[in-house]
């Protein structure tokens, strides 16, 4: 599994689709699953010159962080704007999300009709000075999982590109194995009592059922966000990610944090663990060694 101390890999890709020039990458799902972030320091999201007039924040719904396609129709929400704005920075979210499917599909051709096509979003606002709540605060070292979309098990991954049009990074902390950080705080949570997922889901507080794994990650998520002196001590290290970078993760697997930075395109997909080229790398697979029971649907 990923050490700290070579947790990035890098590679010198420049072009994101297979067949070009800088598209030098192939089949790398181990270093992916093992934990790793693959780090592309010149593979650009380049915007046309009409387009550089969305690294605005008035683009953006005051009430949203992110801007963002959802659904097979890609409908756009928390953008603003005119009419015209508003198509042509659809249609940009729509290029970036070609393009990570693209990208996705060279990198990992075991997972080729696997991967399903999530949300894409853009996010102008800093990361700096952001209020919200500690269970939101993304600059707390943590694990994705989300309380009204349970995964199920499915694993998130999501490639990343500061469109930063200045020299300002996106500066991440990334953290300890995931079992290592499994270990400390899934003694401390509690089993779901029987039959809260199917009433969750029943009274539509989830979109689908929630499973004791989602359980445990909420757990995990929370435990960790909550425990400042763990913020402070546990294992981790600062990178940073100029503008021009892509990278790519398994953000259910990796710990990380998002200390600073403006103006980021993201591309998420969701696999099963079953489609993985080695399923026992998985968050749900090692947290059923961990915990000796079958924590996904039955």
């Amino acid at each position: 599994m990923a050490r700290l101390d070579d947790i990035l890999q890098t590679h010198d890709d420049s072009d994101w689709q297979h067949g070009q020039p800088g598209a030098r990458t192939h089949a790398v799902e181990s270093s992916l699953e093992t934990g790793h972030v693959l780090v592309f320091p010149e593979l650009r999201f380049v915007l046309s010159e009409a387009e550089r007039r969305f690294l605005d924040t008035r683009y953006a719904d005051p009430a949203t962080k992110n801007i963002s396609l959802r659904g097979a129709q890609a409908q756009m929400r928390g953008a603003v704007g005119t009419a015209e704005d508003l198509v042509e920075l659809r249609a940009m979210l729509i290029r970036f999300r070609d393009q990570a499917t693209a990208l996705a599909q060279r990198l990992f051709p075991h997972y080729t009709g696997k991967l399903q096509v999530a949300n894409t979003s853009y996010r102008p606002i800093s990361v700096e000075g952001r209020e919200t709540s500690w269970r939101k605060d993304d600059t707390r070292l943590h694990v994705d999982a989300f309380p009204s979309n349970p995964t199920q098990g499915a694993r998130l991954l999501r490639i990343f590109t500061n469109v930063n049009p200045g020299s300002q990074p996106r500066v991440w902390r990334v953290g300890e194995d995931f079992q290592d950080f499994a270990r400390t705080f899934l003694p401390r949570i509690k089993r779901p009592l029987p039959g809260s997922g199917w009433l969750l889901e029943t009274l539509h507080v989830t979109k689908q059922r929630r499973t004791e794994f989602d359980h445990l990650m909420l757990g995990l998520h929370d435990g960790a966000k909550a425990d400042m002196a763990w913020q402070r001590d546990c294992p981790q290290r600062e990178v940073a990610f100029a503008p021009g970078t892509t990278w790519v993760v398994f953000s259910d697997q990796v710990l990380h944090a998002v200390m600073s930075g403006q103006f980021m395109m993201e591309q998420t997909f969701w696999l099963s663990p079953a489609d993985q080229q080695q399923p026992d790398t998985s968050p749900l697979h090692v947290l059923e060694r961990m915990t000796g029971r079958r924590l996904g649907l039955a």
